[in-house]
């Protein structure tokens, strides 16, 4: 869905918006696709608040036991950062490196497709006109189109040639399969990557594409390497939830059995029985005390925990990205764009000479994208 949604922005980006709406929606192409998208926001989150339902907080008459203040929320918020287990730990940081090369591509891919144009394809007529601003958005909406067709093809497909992080404890092949095809069932099922080989070549491939982006000189190739990045992009959505979940339903079925008797002479909460009848088969029950203390943390509960937890790596990596940005720019590109700040005065402009600004910040995020790929080499052994 997420991919749907990205191709439908990136294509109305692509339009020449003028044409159609004039200055309905704001005299830029930028304002008409901002003002688009926060129509579809707010469209799809009133979708969700009238369809979802939510069960209703009753309040137990502890409230006042187990109201927080501010600071102690943050410490323990901090805490939980401070312990969290190895694997997820190892999912974070992934998370964390390959964020770094992602946060660029998705800032600054379509201005870099736009800028390439400009630069090294546009006329100089084509450079002087009003809509150059206008220009460089379509050119790099329909590079983001391209990129997002393959990211979306790709998050449809990989899941059926990839083997899922719970297949090493299903058979290898189907149960019955007839004897001429099962060595064929085998060889196929013994080809088929992990989700975690598949996360790391992905990290590889991205790597690849932006080494190349401080050197792309035309449009096409600019097109090229964002199209070449979908696969990878698929596979980084899929891999980081896919392995939290499995960690948490590893942490939530991992809570002790006890086998003792209640003073009351019952069994203890989660306890086991096996039915004791004589004739087969014999049927697990799993009998829960109502009396009995519930696990102080729920499925759900360590889902929503590790999620965030997930997401603070996710969104960090965008102030370290901005960060190098700043940096780079104020390098390589000090002062105001003369392509497109043309009321701007010459000694304000920077240089169109040597290297992007934004190749440059792409080629970094490749070079993290490295070591994400050298970082998933902790979750080796658990998948």
């Amino acid at each position: 869905m997420a991919g749907i949604g990205h191709l439908l922005v990136y294509a109305i980006g692509s339009l020449d918006l003028s044409a159609f709406l004039g200055d309905w929606l704001g005299n830029t192409q930028f304002k008409k696709v901002c003002v688009i998208a926060a129509v579809a926001m707010a469209f799809a989150q009133s979708v969700t608040a009238w369809a979802v339902q939510e069960r209703v907080l009753v309040s137990d008459g502890n409230d006042k036991e187990k109201s927080q203040s501010i600071l102690s929320l943050l410490s323990q918020i901090y805490l939980t950062i401070l312990n969290v287990p190895d694997r997820i730990q190892a999912i974070c940081w992934v998370q964390f490196w390959s964020w770094i090369g992602w946060f660029p591509v998705l800032f600054y891919g379509s201005t870099w497709v736009g800028e390439i144009y400009l630069r090294f394809e546009a006329s100089a007529t084509e450079q002087q006109a009003k809509n150059a601003l206008d220009e460089v958005g379509q050119r790099g909406s329909k590079a983001l189109v391209v990129f997002s067709i393959v990211a979306t093809a790709a998050s449809i497909v990989l899941p059926w040639f990839i083997q899922s992080p719970d297949d090493n404890d299903k058979p290898s092949y189907t149960a019955r399969p007839p004897q001429k095809l099962e060595p064929v069932l085998n060889k196929v099922k013994w080809r088929k990557p992990t989700l975690l080989k598949a996360w790391t070549v992905g990290n590889l491939l991205f790597a690849s594409a932006l080494i190349f982006a401080p050197l792309v000189k035309s449009v096409w190739f600019a097109t090229l390497l964002m199209a070449s990045i979908g696969i990878p992009n698929a596979i980084a959505g899929l891999a980081p939830a896919t392995f939290l979940g499995v960690e948490v339903n590893r942490i939530s079925t991992g809570i002790p059995l006890s086998n003792s008797r209640s003073s009351s002479g019952r069994k203890s909460d989660s306890s086991i029985e096996l039915d004791s009848m004589n004739s087969p088969p014999r049927t697990l029950h799993l009998r829960h005390d109502s009396n009995a203390s519930a696990p102080s943390s729920s499925t759900g509960e360590l889902s929503g925990i590790y999620l965030g937890i997930l997401n603070i790596y996710t969104t960090l990596p965008q102030f370290v990205g901005t960060a190098i940005s700043w940096v780079v720019f104020s390098i390589l590109e000090p002062g105001k764009s003369p392509e497109l700040a043309k009321d701007a005065q010459p000694d304000e402009h920077h240089s169109t000479e040597g290297l992007s600004g934004i190749g440059v910040c792409l080629f970094i995020g490749g070079l993290s994208a490295v070591v994400a790929a050298w970082a998933t080499r902790r979750l080796r052994g658990s998948y």
